[in-house]
């Protein structure tokens, strides 16, 4: 039976008032650990059968299934993609504030973009524009980097002399919906944004906010699992993927930060969450501290030829 038949079964549903949640069984749950960490990159302990139960839980009903098995066997099956899709879009937290950790934006402002531009002084003295390219990996529904176009806005008087590119990335197509359309509630507003920066980049609308059309117009949001090919992408001055690697296990994040190195500018900088480290992960990267944050660079690589 094919997914999009499924669709339209009458629902069983899991987990209602009506109905107890179904309980996963331990073998259904090393299927699901296997099978996200398949299509996401993501290792689940399989010890975690609550986070199965209270988010799949309700799909299994829907579908009109009975058990986790034969959840697992229809998405392996699925050649749309459709229910891989919605699983991980129910699988995947999207947790995230405007300003996450201030002060990780004020070393953005005052350490990473000057550091940058000054890098790039060569553009400007041939009167062309400096390009300045960041990345938020994982972005969830965007307020990361939209925290980020909000500093560049306040730092820099005009955006003429600069080629600014801003990507925002992330495996869930629904928290990106959310993310490209630019509306929060009141409660996404208060966690971490002050309100001057409130008043100046978001406008009422309705029951939420909308995202000023200058704020929104810096920003390109993309679909990406952060294991499949980086080709095409080019390289970034600055990269933020914090508490993304968390979700990964040691081999899966040796992977992703040796590529990652390919994207990332010689000169460039990486950021990730307040508790992660790269030691033994990936040599080709260095920790640096500017103040009390610590951010990754490059390391320079020796010459075999000896100096000049």
């Amino acid at each position: 039976m094919t997914y999009d038949t499924l669709l339209h079964k009458p629902a069983v549903h899991a987990g209602t008032i009506d109905s107890p949640m179904l309980k996963i069984h331990p073998a259904e749950c090393e299927q699901l650990v296997e099978y996200i960490r398949d299509i996401s990159g993501m290792d689940i302990p399989s010890s975690k059968t609550y986070l199965f139960e209270t988010r799949l839980g309700k799909m299994v009903g829907d579908l009109g299934l009975s058990s986790y098995q034969a959840l697992h066997d229809l998405a392996r099956t699925d050649k749309t993609h459709s229910l891989a899709q919605q699983i991980i879009d129910a699988i995947t937290t999207n947790e995230t504030l405007f300003f996450r950790d201030e002060k990780v934006f004020d070393l953005i402002r005052y350490k990473l973009v000057p550091d940058v531009i000054d890098n790039r002084a060569g553009y400007a003295r041939k009167g062309l524009p400096v390009p300045i390219r960041i990345w938020s990996a994982a972005c969830a529904t965007g307020q990361e980097i939209y925290s980020v176009a909000m500093v560049l806005k306040d730092l820099l008087p005009s955006m003429a002399p600069y080629r600014i590119y801003l990507l925002g990335t992330d495996i869930s197509a629904k928290a990106l919906a959310k993310a490209s359309a630019g509306y929060f509630s009141s409660f996404e507003l208060t966690r971490g944004l002050p309100c001057e920066k409130r008043n100046r980049y978001f406008s009422p609308y309705g029951d939420k906010w909308k995202i000023n059309d200058e704020i929104r117009a810096m920003v390109s949001f993309q679909k990406m699992n952060l294991f499949h090919s980086f080709s095409g992408m080019g390289r970034f001055d600055l990269i933020l993927l914090r508490n993304v690697a968390i979700y990964f296990n040691r081999e899966m994040k040796k992977k992703l930060f040796k590529k990652i190195v390919t994207v990332l500018e010689p000169d460039g900088f990486l950021l990730l969450g307040a508790s992660e480290s790269l030691s033994d992960i990936c040599p080709d990267l260095e920790p640096r501290r500017h103040l009390k944050t610590i951010f990754y660079q490059p390391r320079p690589r020796v010459n075999s030829n000896g100096p000049k």
